[in-house]
């Protein structure tokens, strides 16, 4: 047994990463400031979209996105039920009517074809996620929300830095939404960033960071600034702080090294496990950018209890994640049938999620596969 618990997942911060964030605390500007400007534009470029807008949350992410579309209370949306909560919750701030529909049985991701079945004269948006960093088939979602004239969000906390038929994620929806949680692959202790190639729409995320104010405090700073200022729409304080957004930029020169070294991680343990253990199936169209390292258990194996006695044995396995419709709350206002997602059921019973991250070693993941080995 390990004498250190491994969690699932860890933030990898530097002495640069430090020093980057104490240079901006020593600055005139702690927040609202140029390194916010700065940090947006570093993804912007990276993901080759043409905007980028900063936050303090994936949360706050995903809720200015469903926002900026317009929509009215009443209107659904098509969702997956495999994610955080906090996906479909945004469609509930704005009185959206979340609708789900069940998975891909070898992805994992929400699966298109239940997505048609679930589509209603009332439907106005689908909300992709891209389950453990794996992009959805974004081509056959684009078809779709042509066919049916839907807005396109493409939920991608778990997937920055990760490919779509060499195109990376964040250009490929109307609105892509990033997470910087410390668990994900760049961290600045919490926020989030939504990126769009629409005008109309960058400047509705504007407005929604901001209390809904047609300023920010930089414009009205300085000896030729006016006072003044409009709240055009009802938003909410979102703003992220400089110094997170210097740790984001520090952090942002590593990202693809950090991808790469969960991908190398990634296939040591496809080289361990057992075969009766089921993986993500990566397609050849796309690359992950592994955020998590999920399995399937054996039809059978009590997963419980192997979480048990793996957490027992210092491996800090996980579960992602329990469906949105098993949460008390939307079991008592928006109740399913279960059995109406029999793949969703089926990953749900048997998945567990493995370490992942990169200081992880390779003796690391060799006593993560034996223990689970022992535990089964």
């Amino acid at each position: 047994m390990r004498k250190e618990f491994l969690p699932y997942g860890r933030h990898d911060i530097t002495e640069r990463d430090m020093e980057a964030v104490v240079e901006i605390l020593r600055s005139k500007w702690i927040t609202t400031g140029p390194s916010i400007t700065a940090f947006e534009k570093a993804i912007a470029e990276y993901t080759k979209a043409k905007f980028a807008v900063a936050v303090n949350s994936g949360t706050a992410a995903l809720d200015i996105a469903v926002g900026a579309l317009g929509l009215t209370p009443g209107d659904e949306a098509i969702t997956t039920p495999f994610t955080f909560a906090a996906t479909s919750n945004a469609l509930l701030y704005h009185g959206i009517k979340p609708v789900f529909a069940d998975i891909d049985p070898q992805t994992w991701n929400l699966d298109p074809s239940d997505v048609r079945r679930k589509i209603t004269p009332r439907t106005r948006a689908i909300i992709v996620v891209d389950y453990a960093g794996q992009p959805c088939d974004m081509d056959e979602y684009k078809v779709i929300a042509r066919e049916h004239n839907l807005h396109l969000i493409e939920d991608a906390a778990h997937a920055l830095g990760a490919s779509y038929k060499d195109a990376k994620v964040g250009v490929h929806a109307d609105l892509t939404t990033f997470s910087f949680h410390p668990v994900k692959h760049i961290t600045t202790g919490e926020g989030g960033m939504v990126t769009t190639n629409n005008e109309r729409f960058l400047k509705k995320l504007m407005l929604l960071r901001n209390h809904g104010i047609d300023s920010d405090t930089g414009s009205r700073y300085g000896p030729n600034a006016g006072w003044a200022y409009d709240m055009k729409a009802l938003g909410r304080n979102y703003r992220i702080t400089d110094f997170q957004c210097a740790l984001g930029l520090s952090q942002f020169k590593r990202l693809d090294d950090f991808i790469a070294k969960r991908r190398e991680l990634v296939r040591l343990y496809c080289m361990q496990l057992p075969k009766n253990i089921q993986m993500i199936v990566e397609k050849k169209d796309r690359q992950s950018a592994w955020h998590l390292f999920p399995v399937l258990l054996p039809k059978g194996a009590d997963r419980d209890a192997v979480f048990q006695k793996m957490r027992k044995a210092n491996i800090g396995v996980n579960v992602h994640y329990i469906p949105v419709y098993r949460h008390s709350y939307y079991w008592n206002n928006y109740p399913v049938n279960p059995d109406d997602f029999p793949v969703t059921e089926d990953v749900f019973s048997r998945i567990l999620t493995l370490p992942l991250f990169p200081r992880m070693t390779e003796e690391d993941v060799n006593v993560v596969v034996e223990t689970l080995k022992a535990s089964l």
